[in-house]
């Protein structure tokens, strides 16, 4: 286990440094210079002097090479200091604005990635133990339709409905607490978008299961149905959807980006766009380290629930 996690680490701080250079190569030849916008966009700027710019260059260390900055950047990285926002929020540390947003978009993650999973297993399951009847089909068909509605369509069609017509809930604007009645809304529509592949892999992973000897087996020694789903069908299922989930949470995490613009609120999803729109590269490059853990550490998380799930990769 000790030469699992050094070689993963390994890995890890390997890929994490190769996709922190790429992006702040893109970022120092591509993205702009976020100072000289301040000045074009009027941000509490009156003068375009060149000395003033040069000096707030130097003081966000943005007046040194590529290499200089990119080594600066990792070095005061591992030191716990992510640099301070440059445009976003002026002068206060990245590391705080984070810290802020992240949680917001992870308990919204979460929820969401619970709620899809309970829901579409469920109808994974019943979808292929009624297959190719009625059921299956209305499952299937259903699922398909709801989710091929894109995102920016279905957030406003249910305020719509809910808010305006039914008078259900008041407007979900802004965030007050995972538990409150407005994030039900923001939750279900996040939830929404990964429930066919959830549902699909779990009906093809039980198709599947159906068929081998040892379900047979325990249907020949007289146990009840909802025992060999339980105990001797669902297991061997969950390891292809665990890794479905896994890749379900990172990207709602880090992607829920339309939701959070469309609902105001103020999770690590929202500081992506504002932090892309206004070229703050310590925003830039914050959101690129949080995003490259999430995925790092979800997948270690899946591995390690492999070996519980599937006692063959526990013997290897």
């Amino acid at each position: 286990m000790a030469s699992f996690l050094v070689i993963r680490l390994l890995r890890w701080t390997a890929g994490l440094l190769l996709i922190l250079f790429v992006t702040y190569a893109m970022m120092y030849y591509g993205a702009g210079d976020p100072i000289r916008m301040m000045f074009i966009q009027g941000e509490d700027f009156d003068s375009t002097d060149e000395a003033v710019m040069s000096a707030l260059r130097a003081k966000y260390g943005l007046d040194e090479p590529f290499i200089a900055q990119f080594v600066n950047y990792i070095n005061k990285l591992f030191q716990g200091d992510w640099g301070r926002s440059i445009r976003l929020q002026v002068d206060r540390p990245v590391l705080e604005i984070v810290k802020f947003r992240l949680p917001i978009s992870m308990q919204l993650g979460f929820a969401a990635t619970l709620i899809a999973a309970v829901v579409g297993i469920t109808l994974g399951v019943l979808a292929a133990l009624y297959h190719n009847r009625w059921l299956d089909r209305l499952i299937v068909s259903t699922v398909l339709f709801v989710t091929s509605i894109p995102v920016f369509v279905t957030a406003p069609m249910l305020l719509l409905l809910l808010v305006l017509i039914l008078d259900l809930i008041d407007v979900p604007y802004g965030w007050k607490g995972l538990f409150h009645p407005q994030a039900a809304l923001t939750v279900a529509v996040i939830a929404i978008g990964p429930l066919p592949g959830i549902v699909r892999q779990t009906r093809s992973a039980m198709l599947e299961v159906k068929s081998q000897q040892y379900v047979r087996t325990a249907r020949a020694k007289g146990l009840t149905e909802s025992r060999i789903i339980l105990r001797h069908m669902l297991r061997p299922v969950m390891t292809p959807v665990i890794t479905t989930l896994g890749l379900i949470m990172i990207a709602l995490i880090n992607g829920s980006l339309f939701i959070e613009l469309i609902y105001n609120v103020p999770g690590f999803g929202l500081l992506t766009i504002e932090g892309i729109r206004t070229v703050d590269y310590p925003i830039i490059m914050a959101v690129v380290v949080v995003g490259t853990l999430i995925i790092f550490i979800s997948n270690f998380l899946v591995d390690l629930i492999y070996p519980i799930l599937d006692p063959r990769v526990r013997a290897q």
